[in-house]
Order: C-alpha cells, then sequence, then structure tokens
C-alpha cells in the first residue's frame, strides 16, 4: 500500500492532551516536541507541548505564533508516531502552511528550523495586519473564481482549489462579506474561516517580501521523503525553504489537482498528520473510495497505526515512484528564489462535497474546535426532556434531517454516511449540527467537530443523550 502523509494548515488549536500516549510511547516524538519547545524558548513563547500532553484544555496562547506551533507538534508527533510503526509515506503534502510542517517531517530542515520559520511568517503577517478574510465556497474552483471576480478588485481572489466542491475566496474584509451574501443568493453554502492570517491573496506580496528580507537562511537538505507542493505544482527540490514559505503567501493553493495527481501515480491511502479530518475530507470528496485515516480521530491511534501498518505489509512493499505534478495552464511551475512570486493566474472561469474547513484549513479547518455554523434559518424550537432516549432522539434526528435534505427520514440509517453514503455536503452538515445544537438545547454540541468527521445520525444521536443527560445531573 503506497500511503501519503497529509499534513494540515491553519486549523483550530489542537486538544489539550492529545500528545499524550505518543509522548508516552516514542522517543522520537519526544525529542521532535523538545526541540520545539525549545526554539518556542529562544523566541521568548512557553512550552509548547506542555499543554499537549497533560489533560487540559486551557491554553496560554500568546497570539497565534503559539497556534501554529501547536499544530506543527501534532503534526511532527503523528508523522513520527507512524513512522515508528512501520507506515513510510511515498510523498507528503502539506496544507499552505502545512507544507511547512511537511518539509520538516521529510528532513528537508531541520523541525528547529521549521518553527522559527512559521514563527517569523506570524509575525510578518501580524506587522501587515491586512483587514482581510477567507471564505470558504462549497463550489468548484471555476465558480469560485467567477464568484469572486463579480467584484473586480486585485486583492479578491480564488485562494484555495481544495475538492470538487470546496473552494476558498480569500480577500478584503468587506468584500468578502458581500461575496457571502452573493453566494446566498446563488444557493451556494459558505462559510467564514477562523483563520489569524488570511493569505493566498496578492494583498500579501508586502509580507512575502518582508519574510524573504527578514527571515534567517536555514540550511537544508533533500530529504528523506518526497514532498509534494500544491502551489508550485511540483515536487520540492533544491528549494530555499524562505522562499517556498514566502512564495506560497500570495500563491494559490492546488489540493484537489495535487491529490488526485498522486493517485493517479499510485497512491491509494492517504493519512491525516492531525487531530481532525481536514486534508483527509478533500480527499474523499475528490477520490471517492479512497483509503484515508485519521489516527488522533481514532480512541486508539496507535492501534490504527498499527492496523495500517499490518495492511501495508500485506500489500507488499511499496515501489518507488517520482511524484511529479503536472502545472495547470497559466500556473507557476517553480518559487523564484529571492525574488517576489509571480501571481498565479487560471484561465476565466466553468463544480463537490466541501470539507470542514481549516484551510488552508479547517476547520478545519479546522476547526473553536468546528467550524462556526453557516448562517440559515432556524429550526423551530421544541421543549424536550431531560430524559429523553436514543430511539426517541435518533427519530427526531431523522425528521429533522429529513425536512432538510429532501429524504423521506425511514431512508435515513442510523449507521449510513452523511457525507460518503447520503452526499451531504460538510458546510451542511456544519447547519445541520447548529440546528440540532438548538432544538435540543446543547449548546457545545456545534463545537463538537468529531460529529462531522464521524459524519452518522447515531453518534449525533448518542452526544445528544449524553449531553442532556449531563444537563439533567447538573
Amino acid at each position: 500500500m503506497d500511503s501519503v502523509f497529509v499534513m494540515p494548515g491553519t486549523v483550530a488549536a489542537p486538544r489539550g492532551g492529545i500528545l499524550r500516549d505518543p509522548h508516552n510511547r516514542y522517543e522520537t516524538v519526544r525529542e521532535a516536541l523538545s526541540r520545539i519547545d525549545k526554539a518556542a524558548r529562544d523566541m521568548g513563547l512557553p512550552n509548547i507541548s506542555t499543554r499537549l500532553i497533560e489533560h487540559n484544555d486551557t491554553s496560554d496562547r500568546r497570539g497565534p505564533e503559539v497556534q501554529y506551533l501547536e499544530i506543527f507538534a501534532v503534526s511532527i508527533a503523528t508523522h513520527h508516531m507512524l513512522v515508528a510503526e512501520g507506515v513510510e509515506p511515498v510523498a507528503i503534502v502539506g496544507q499552505s502552511i502545512g507544507e511547512l510542517w511537511a518539509l520538516a517531517a521529510a528532513g528537508h530542515l531541520s523541525v528547529e528550523d521549521a518553527a522559527r520559520l512559521a514563527v517569523a511568517r506570524s509575525e510578518v503577517l501580524t506587522r501587515q495586519s491586512w483587514d482581510g478574510k477567507m471564505l470558504a465556497v462549497g463550489v468548484d474552483g471555476r465558480r469560485a473564481e467567477s464568484l469572486a471576480g463579480l467584484m473586480d478588485h486585485p486583492n479578491l481572489v480564488l485562494a484555495c482549489e481544495n475538492a470538487p466542491r470546496q473552494s476558498v475566496i480569500s480577500g478584503p474584509r468587506q468584500l468578502i462579506e458581500q461575496v457571502e451574501r452573493v453566494a446566498d443568493t446563488f444557493g451556494w453554502p459558505s462559510l467564514p474561516l477562523d483563520v489569524p492570517h488570511p493569505t493566498h491573496t496578492p494583498a500579501m506580496a508586502q509580507a512575502a517580501r518582508d519574510l524573504r528580507a527578514t527571515a534567517p537562511r536555514v540550511p537544508y537538505g533533500t530529504g528523506r521523503w518526497r514532498v509534494c507542493s500544491p502551489w508550485m505544482g511540483r515536487d520540492v527540490g533544491d528549494d530555499d525553504p524562505v522562499d517556498l514559505v514566502a512564495g506560497a503567501l500570495t500563491a494559490r493553493v492546488r489540493m484537489l489537482h495535487t491529490i488526485r495527481e498522486l493517485h493517479a501515480a499510485g497512491a491509494d491511502a492517504f493519512v491525516e498528520c492531525g487531530e481532525w479530518a481536514v486534508v483527509t475530507k478533500f480527499v474523499e470528496a475528490s477520490i471517492p473510495g479512497v483509503r484515508c485515516v485519521v489516527p488522533l480521530s481514532e480512541s486508539d491511534p496507535v492501534e490504527a497505526v498499527r492496523a495500517l501498518a499490518a495492511e501495508s505489509a500485506d500489500a507488499g512493499p511499496s515501489r518507488p515512484y517520482a511524484v511529479r505534478v503536472p502545472v495547470p495552464a497559466g500556473a507557476v511551475a517553480t518559487a523564484p528564489v529571492a525574488a517576489p512570486p509571480t501571481r498565479v493566474t487560471v484561465p476565466a472561469p466553468t463544480a463537490p462535497a466541501p470539507a470542514p474547513v481549516s484551510v488552508s484549513y479547517v476547520a478545519p479547518a479546522t476547526p473553536a474546535r468546528a467550524a462556526p455554523a453557516v448562517e440559515a434559518p432556524a429550526a423551530a424550537s421544541v421543549s424536550v426532556s431531560d430524559g429523553l432516549d436514543y430511539a426517541s432522539v435518533l427519530a427526531e434526528l431523522q425528521t429533522l434531517y429529513g425536512d432538510f435534505l429532501g429524504y423521506p427520514p425511514d431512508l435515513l440509517g442510523e449507521d449510513d454516511g452523511l457525507e460518503s453514503e447520503l452526499g451531504v455536503e460538510s458546510l451542511k452538515q456544519v447547519v445541520l449540527l447548529g440546528r440540532v445544537s438548538d432544538q435540543f438545547d446543547l449548546p457545545d454540541l456545534r463545537s463538537n467537530s468529531s460529529l462531522l468527521s464521524v459524519g452518522t445520525l447515531r453518534r449525533i444521536a448518542e452526544s445528544v443523550v449524553a449531553g442532556r443527560a449531563e444537563a439533567a445531573g447538573r
């Protein structure tokens, strides 16, 4: 089995304690976290690993720099857990800033240098203090580009092509809000992204220049594994990491194209090096039926990794092959060294299930733990008792989901995958989960991103029953 490791970009801050077990089990994880901690302390930031290896959901974050380093810590720790259990990638792919995590995982640059470069990137973006915003739209890239083009502003652009029906538009806040209203008029689902720094727009050109001028040049090598860049449309070679990170600030991220080319080259499994299904949601939407694994979302991550290792062993050794992603017409093929990047353009616009966004970005996203609910007409409030049983909750959910989706309630099986089997796009799932939260008076439910990643009525019903029981016991 040929596995690709995928690294999420800007998602929500990880849960406290998420790395407790990997930290206890694997020396390579402990070493990587120790190196990130040292780099953070050298830059005047708190230890990154402390919250992640303890069962403590509070965060002492000091701005976005710590959030980025926490995401990095989770990605690199998951990578080391996979490799320690015998799962090695044929390629590593990162989404947006996740490309930096991929470079470190592959050995193109050190963990410490990756941490320092992530903080340098955050600092130049904070200094620019651009009043921008990013919006996920549930349509293909050509429609999203046409939507952005309606406003005719050079900094309002299609930023990410994540999946057949999941694109991201980046631009000035006021224009993004207009785009959201137009999308609603067209009946296209949309979701504002909660990211510290909106990027992938020409508005970031000055930040890119500042990063090239101020970030320390770091030693880098060829690496142990291939890294495939969704914004350059090719494998990373001897490219300077500073130029790679700077160039990505203004470039479009073509995750959809990259995923499909990797699959066409022979990759048959995609493994998320993150807490939830973010990039793998894009994969599932782009290549139906492909094998996706998100170890940290499982009740026993180590067992999930070992099962994947066993499958890989049964399938025989992976064949070596080069991942060469063809550059779409009009795209920039290389990152010019020490020079501002050329703007990526695509021929004017011509859509398939959006994922919980973490853009870059979910959500995740993302990811608050899950992406915020899309504005939608409020569900009718109903009176519920604290002692709801599973069967009655399931019946109410089947009615609620059936009314929204236009399905007869009895066709909605409790174990049917909402996205994989019923075709419910992820942004619609966000809306529906918000309605469930309102209907059952469980405000925390809408932020439970695991219900989006799992996506069955059984899990949602069980969470409602547990939530009402907990509320009754207070």
